[in-house]
């Protein structure tokens, strides 16, 4: 596609020696009960040729406004621009009518969303997407178009390209769908690409190729990228320059080595100084490793623990394959003690936490506080869930909209017929004040409240059977940085004061290194590693483990990772036709940050 062509659709490509997209005074105002108000307000920056600009701030600070205003997809008539100028090239995007925008959007600027798969159409193959994208801004026959089609998705690494173009969104990966994304906004080659969120999603691994995929490809187009996150460490990755917004203002604005190593305003700082980091996770008391995971201070205990899920298919819809999700682990947790999981998506956390909290069948022993939870009748299981309570990744999503928070909290107590009403409302306004809410709060509902706010409420209530083992599922990774760090400081204060365990299950490896005390490494339903937190973060043993840590994106301008390790082959599928043998995934580093995953025979 020659120059005349991509840009015969919009203005005339800008010269080198000014910026690709220059704004001006921008302000965005959103229609509520009490009037207008403003949500950006007068933001002005300019992005040069090749440039990499990271908008960073926490959420509801205007990042993404900014980026949908730029793309003039702000949800009408509740928000508009009520003021400033757009500028791509010689073009004032804010002065075009919508048919004139179709014509610049997704050609000379594109966008990749945070979730791929609700930006995905699930009823349409990838290849109808992109084919019909290209085809829309180009002209280029069906032929042209498919080729190029896998050609983009040749160019973001995805194997077997032209057979992926028969698939559709859910019968991929979450990084492959990603990938996808990547593939149909670079498909044209556009001038700007603005990626909102791309990797906040994504295991910290897939998040380094993706990081490392956009990096080759702006070499390669020379594209301008607007980066929005709010992880610090993304920023050091990828920036040229920052912008750092709060509240809808930019607060401060330099390139990235100045941003990082002399901040000028104090909210710059304290954005800085809550990135969890590698290396500073302080002190732990860890509890002695033991040789038989049976001793009378542990509350959970795993051993050989399989969990497997059927699958049906063929004309009577009978069983035919099976999901291997967990395959043979064992561990225990201590009271007082913090066990993390790690590892990608689909390798078997959260699996392994449901089975441990009975919400799915399993195969093996499992123990809480010394009881097996085989065999027990309906009764006893409810005394035993007792002890195991859990906090999930999504606060709102877990909590009623239509309660109050207070009588969130005091749910399990009634379940469990705990108390006289007043003492449950005494126990439920002790712990709102133990974990930084006030009292008269408990009469608010969920939606009043922060993020970080609703995963207090979640803890909370998590807390409110006294348990003896928690089960944090990816309780942080969807919280800013700084609130994520007082929710880490929560968990360690109830620790120490009730002696609770934890099984925290995250693929934030700067989090795991900064709370736990253990740490289990999960590849494909193993366990490929388990030590002490300093043994796996200081001298880690299995290649996978050495991948994932150094996947971690180092807060650091001047510490920039030249490449990131890669899989050389795709991981094998966890399913297995009724009758195969179950197979052991055997990783092998092969130099020069290469890694070949191959299974082989148990």
């Amino acid at each position: 596609m020659n120059a005349a062509t991509k840009h015969a659709a919009g203005a005339p490509a800008p010269a080198a020696d000014r910026p690709v997209l220059d704004v001006a005074g921008l302000t965005i105002s959103v229609r509520g009960e009490d009037g207008e108000r403003p949500v950006v307000s007068e933001l002005s920056f300019s992005l040069a040729r090749g440039e990499t600009l990271c908008i960073a701030g926490e959420s509801g600070s205007g990042k993404s406004m900014t980026s949908l205003a730029i793309m003039a997809l702000l949800p009408q008539p509740q928000a508009r621009i009520s003021a400033g100028s757009i500028r791509l090239g010689d073009t004032d995007l804010t002065a075009l009518d919508e048919g004139r925008m179709r014509r610049i959007r997704g050609n000379r600027i594109a966008m990749i969303f945070q979730e791929p798969m609700t930006s995905l159409n699930p009823v349409l193959s990838i290849g109808r997407q992109l084919v019909e994208a290209i085809e829309a801004h180009t002209g280029v026959s069906s032929a042209e178009s498919r080729r190029l089609a896998i050609e983009a998705l040749t160019a973001v690494r995805i194997p077997e390209a032209e057979s992926r173009l028969k698939q559709y969104p859910h019968e991929l990966s979450g990084g492959m769908r990603q990938r996808v994304m990547i593939a149909m906004a670079l498909a044209l080659k556009p001038d700007v690409l603005i990626a909102d969120e791309p990797t906040t999603a994504l295991d910290v691994t897939v998040q380094g190729e993706v990081l490392e995929l956009l990096r080759d490809l702006q070499r390669q187009h020379g594209t301008s990228v607007i980066l929005i996150t709010h992880d610090m460490g993304v920023v050091a990755e990828m920036a040229d320059r920052v912008i750092i917004m709060r509240y809808g203002r930019m607060v401060e604005q330099g390139k990235v080595a100045d941003i990082f190593e002399r901040p000028q305003v104090d909210y710059t700082r304290d954005l800085l100084a809550a990135v969890p980091r590698m290396g500073t996770g302080g002190a732990r008391q860890v509890p002695t490793d033991k040789a038989e995971p049976s001793q009378p201070t542990d509350v959970a205990v795993a051993r050989d623990l399989h969990v497997r899920f059927d699958l049906t298919g063929g004309f009577f819809g009978r069983v035919n394959r099976r999901v291997h999700a967990v395959e043979g682990i064992s561990f225990s947790i201590a009271a007082n003690e913090t066990l993390s999981l790690v590892g990608e998506s689909g390798c078997g956390k959260s699996t392994t936490a449901k089975a441990l909290a009975g919400l799915v069948p399993y195969h093996g022993e499992l123990e809480i506080g010394g009881r097996n939870l085989k065999g027990l009748g309906r009764e006893a299981r409810k005394a035993v869930r007792r002890d195991v309570q859990m906090i999930f990744q999504d606060p709102y999503a877990s909590l009623d909209p239509r309660m109050r928070v207070g009588d969130l909290v005091a749910e399990p107590l009634v379940i469990h017929d705990i108390g006289t009403p007043g003492e449950r409302t005494e126990r439920v306004a002790a712990l709102f004040e133990r974990v930084g809410l006030s009292v008269d709060q408990m009469e608010r509902y969920p939606h009043e409240f922060s993020g970080g706010q609703r995963q207090r409420i979640c803890i909370a209530r998590a807390l409110a059977l006294r348990p003896k083992l928690i089960i944090a599922d990816e309780s942080v990774s969807a919280l800013d940085v700084s609130v994520q760090a007082r929710v880490l400081q929560l968990l360690k204060e109830l620790q120490a004061e009730f002696g609770v365990a934890y099984l925290f299950i995250s693929h934030d490896m700067a989090v795991v290194e900064n709370i736990s005390d253990r740490v289990a490494v999960m590849y494909l339903g193993q366990i490929v590693e388990m030590g002490t937190r300093d043994q796996i973060f200081s001298n880690p043993r299995h290649p996978y483990t050495r991948r994932l840590i150094e996947a971690v994106p180092v807060p650091d301008p001047q510490r920039r990772r030249a490449r990131f390790a890669r899989m050389e082959r795709e991981i094998p599928s966890p399913v297995r036709k009724l009758g195969d043998a179950p197979q052991k995934l055997v990783l092998t580093d092969v130099g020069g940050g290469h890694l070949v995953a191959e299974s082989s025979d148990r």
